[in-house]
């Protein structure tokens, strides 16, 4: 059995520190040192024959190092020899000693001082069996890393072979050997020798498996180099043999007329591909194709326009010249599918049935591009994907917001680094064939910048007659785009370009009615959203009034996204509430609506019970459909000024000067002062001030709210209008009356003053709403005042106004009657 001891001894020593060289004991090493101040410490110990405490450094990059950089391990020495180098630097001869634990550093303007014990562990009868086994296998790990290491000496081999005791061989091997100077300095802080030699066991394995890695990576890249460098010999030679051949007259053209596919496997399975995916495609992309093919035969093998050439030829062979899906013809499917993934849309169908008609009479008429108009969310998008399954079309959408560069509709030229086919062109390839229905989407978003204008790019992909033959930079080959369908979309046809208008056609998808998100939200929306919540009928029940809860106080939009969201909302609540309770159902009327969905979120606009004085019902068409707001004028002393709020745009201002105008020129026969511009301040203010309002539509709302505040009459408050007013008092026509007829009808208004050539408009108000409302068609701005102001003069007292009574109203038949629902009238989408 093997006996230890250790020697332990406390002393006080310079501090040499090093930075990625460790000093083991009895192992004479050289090293060099460039700073003046560590030399100086040397040297003062070589002439008193002292020892210095050499200690290695964390890491390499530290110039200055504090107590926290430096190893508590290091090994103290004697200087044997210093020799000054022209450069400055010392080369330093020594011999380790010992090992020592440093206990403190201590940071002096002459040097750092070290209170370190010296440490020394030895084992009796050289460690036994154990000790014996450990040595032979360092001896072999030394000789299997001598294999990956050529410079290794035999004096080093000869060296490990005759050193018997543990600790030595393993400071030996250590410091000759091992590569990162963290696992030298383990070793060195290993002070058992048998478990030190352990260690460098260890340490050996993983350099071997280091060494064995770089060096089977080494045979492969040279490898590699050597058969590039024989491929560049053959291609050579086979460019002289043809160049031989077309000097001799046997090839005049000097490239071959035929590609001989056999010289490179690569070569030949493009050459393949070529013949197969070019099936029906026109002559000139295979001729296309195959000189850049011989080009690439020509070029050595990992050059970069060898790579670009390989990338284009990958990109134009994915192109589907020649496969195509084949078009359903039956209207009657076609109509099936359209209504089962969407409520109402007419129009759009209709047109969708209209084109698949005609096409069924003459397969060859090329595609008229549509463009689906409307807010955001009232289903652009999901409508094209009807409309591709109702034709049985692949469909690709391509996202056309905030493109600003040219190049991403055409395409890059393939010589620049990075480049790549248009997006025209990437949609067809991901469609995987050559008709498919493409979504253009968001047509109004498109910028431009100093690399071009994407909408003139467009002109050609939307053109019938011109996109025949569209050419994309990059594949520079014509390619066919009059069998794919488009349809676009956008916001609004106000900021899209005109040329590009005029190449589609303009197809409205109005604001949903009350009863049109009711209709989507039973049949679409809440069996979506149950699903997705793992909810079925049986477990979730919402009844009509709760929908129509939903639709009143927790949404105001044009479409249904917010509504889709509430119903989220409302199935997760529903969710949690299963799973607490362990009930197995619950169910949401109107009346517990709040209690999943907390308290209302809109307040709806209503009418007011009793006249007012100067207060007009005036109906807006906005982003979230129709809305009614409560025009308030007011008229105080002052010098004529005018103010104007609620965020009004330029047309909205320019229409209340018009009202102003106007009524000063029919002061007199409205009862009022003429000289009201001259001593009163009038404040017209449109309510919601942080909402910007502007259109021509505000006209007669202005004028009626004016002369009632100045004349003193009240006005109706079931009654609201929408008008513009031209300075002679002509009502002229206004847009989106449908959304303006429904907000009116939301509030409880019972009647509406319209321009009277809206009329033909009324056609499309919902069939609810004209069973509600009287209209009244006016062409001038005397009968909307005729119908709108109340005879009667009011008190201005501070008490309460008399009870409002209908037989104030004057009462004048409407031109257009109120007309019933019809027993199966569609509720609309």
């Amino acid at each position: 059995m093997a006996i230890t001891f250790e020697k332990l001894e406390e002393r006080l020593f310079p501090v040499v520190p090093l930075r990625g060289v460790v000093i083991f004991p009895q192992i004479p090493i050289t090293i060099e040192l460039e700073e003046k101040s560590l030399t100086e410490i040397c040297t003062r110990a070589a002439q008193d024959n002292t020892d210095v405490l050499f200690v290695t450094t964390r890491t390499v990059d530290v110039e200055h190092p504090e107590d926290k950089d430096l190893f508590r391990f290091g090994t103290y020495s004697r200087i044997k020899q210093i020799i000054s180098l022209p450069d400055g630097t010392a080369r330093i001869l020594l011999d380790g000693t010992e090992r020592a634990e440093v206990k403190d550093y201590t940071f002096t303007d002459s040097g750092i001082l070290a209170t370190a014990v010296v440490r020394h562990l030895q084992i009796d009868a050289e460690g036994g069996i154990h000790s014996e086994a450990l040595l032979m296998n360092t001896v072999n790990a030394v000789e299997q890393i001598a294999q990956y290491i050529p410079k290794m000496s035999k004096e080093m081999m000869i060296a490990v072979r005759g050193i018997r005791d543990p600790g030595l061989l393993a400071d030996f091997v250590a410091s000759n050997i091992l590569i990162r100077f963290t696992d030298r300095q383990a070793v060195l802080e290993e002070l058992n020798p048998v478990k030190r030699l352990e260690l460098v066991n260890v340490l050996l394995e993983s350099e071997q498996e280091i060494l064995s890695t770089e060096s089977m990576i080494h045979k492969k890249v040279h490898a590699q180099i050597d058969r590039n460098q024989r491929t560049y010999y053959l291609r050579e030679q086979l460019k002289a043999i043809r160049s031989e051949l077309s000097q001799s007259g046997a090839d005049p053209e000097g490239e071959g007329t035929d590609f001989d596919a056999e010289s490179d496997e690569e070569l030949a399975e493009y050459a393949d591909r070529i013949r197969k995916e070019t099936i029906g495609a026109p002559k000139e992309v295979r001729e296309k194709l195959m000189k850049e093919l011989r080009r690439l035969s020509k070029l050595p093998y990992g050059s970069p326009e060898g790579n670009v050439l390989r990338g284009y030829l990958d990109i134009v062979l994915e192109y589907p010249w020649s496969k195509r899906t084949k078009d359903r013809m039956e209207v009657d499917a076609a109509r099936k599918i359209l209504d089962e993934d969407h409520d109402g849309m007419e129009k759009v169908k209709e047109r969708i049935l209209e084109y698949l008609a005609v096409r069924q009479l003459n397969p060859d008429i090329k595609n008229q591009i549509l463009c689906l108009v409307g807010a955001p969310g009232v289903g652009k998008t999901s409508i094209a994907a009807s409309v591709a399954r109702a034709m049985r079309r692949k469909y690709v959408r391509v996202s056309l917001g905030g493109i600003r560069d040219e190049s991403d509709i055409r395409g890059h030229r393939k010589t620049y680094i990075g480049s790549m086919p248009g997006r025209i062109v990437t949609a067809i390839s991901e469609a995987g064939v050559s008709n498919p229905l493409i979504l253009l989407d968001e047509l109004d978003k498109l910028t431009r910048d100093a690399h071009g204008d994407p909408a003139s790019a467009l002109l050609e992909v939307l053109d019938s007659e011109q996109n025949k033959a569209f050419r994309d930079h990059f594949m520079e080959l014509p390619v066919d785009l009059s069998d794919c369908v488009f349809i676009a979309t956008a916001n609004t046809v106000e900021t899209i370009p005109k040329p590009l208008l005029d190449r589609v056609e303009v197809i409205e998808l109005p604001t949903y009615t009350r009863e049109e998100k009711h209709s989507i939200a039973v049949n679409h929306l809440i069996p979506k959203q149950m699903k997705r919540h793992g909810l079925n009928k049986r477990m979730l029940r919402i009844s009509d009034d709760a929908v129509y809860g939903m639709i009143d106080f927790y949404t105001r939009e044009a479409g249904v996204r917010q509504l889709e969201r509430t119903i989220a909302s409302l199935c997760r609540k529903a969710a949690m509430k299963l799973i607490d309770s362990g009930a197995k159902s619950c169910s949401v009327t109107g009346g517990n609506l709040v209690s999943y969905l907390g308290k209302h979120k809109v307040l709806p606009e209503t009418v007011s019970e009793t006249p007012e004085v100067g207060v007009v019902n005036g109906l807006a068409y906005t982003e979230a459909g129709g809305d009614m707001l409560k025009v308030e004028v007011t008229a105080v002393p002052g010098t004529g000024k005018l103010e104007l709020t609620g965020s009004l745009g330029d047309v909205m201002k320019e229409s209340a000067r018009a009202a102003i105008t106007f009524v000063r020129s029919r002061a007199k026969r409205f009862g009022i002062d003429e000289a009201f511009y001259q001593n009163r301040d009038i404040h017209i203010h449109f309510p919601e001030g942080a909402v910007p309002k502007d259109g021509p539509s505000a006209g007669v709302t202005m004028v009626t709210a004016l002369v009632s505040e100045l004349s003193g009459r009240p006005v109706r408050p079931d009654l609201a209008m929408t008008g513009e007013i031209s300075l002679r008092g002509r009502v002229m026509a206004i847009g989106g009356l449908r959304e303006k007829t429904m907000a009116a009808y939301r509030a409880g208004v019972k009647a509406v003053c319209i321009p009277k050539d809206n009329v033909p408009d009324l056609d499309e108000v919902a069939p609810v709403v004209r069973s509600a409302i009287t209209f009244y068609p006016c062409s001038t701005v005397d009968e909307v005042l005729s119908l709108a102001l109340i005879e009667e003069q009011p008190s201005f007292t501070l008490s309460a106004p008399d009870a409002w009574t209908p037989d104030r109203i004057p009462v004048i038949p409407p031109v257009y009657e109120s007309v019933p629902v019809q027993p199966n009238a569609p509720a609309g989408r």
